[in-house]
């Protein structure tokens, strides 16, 4: 049954990070360079402080250009209200909270940590394979 199916079975467990401190340009280069829209920001102990996404980044360049100080740290420019899930969650609760909102991925905690992150895309390939392991059970039996 696809309810039984968990964040955890799905979610990518080496993902990019950001520290704090790191540098907005030397993020860009991440970003672009690993082909992603955006990376969660952690502290020493790999708490979630933040994300950091392209459109922060924008925001980062632009206030820069008007004030002739483009850079700064992470920290001045990542979003701190960050929406997470439990890698126990279901698959199913998680699309709706997919639908509901705007985000396509998600960081996954687990004891305060970080230890994944689940996108759409990943929520669409669990889908996939449930329908065709249901598919070739109807056909078998």
């Amino acid at each position: 049954m696809l309810k039984s199916i968990k964040v955890r079975d799905y979610m990518t467990r080496h993902l990019v990070t950001f520290r704090s401190d790191t540098d907005l340009f030397t993020a860009i280069n991440r970003l672009l360079e690993h082909r992603i829209s955006g990376a969660p920001v952690v502290d020493s102990q790999g708490h979630l402080i933040g994300l950091l996404s392209e459109g922060d980044c924008l925001r980062g360049i632009l206030s820069g250009a008007y004030y002739e100080a483009t850079g700064g740290n992470v920290s001045t420019y990542m979003t701190t209200e960050v929406e997470t899930v439990s890698p126990e969650a279901d698959i199913i609760d998680l699309s709706e909270r997919f639908l509901r909102g705007r985000r396509r991925r998600m960081p996954v905690i687990e004891n305060g940590r970080l230890v994944g992150q689940i996108s759409r895309h990943d929520v669409l390939r669990a889908v996939k394979e449930f329908a065709q392991h249901e598919q070739g059970e109807l056909s078998v039996g």
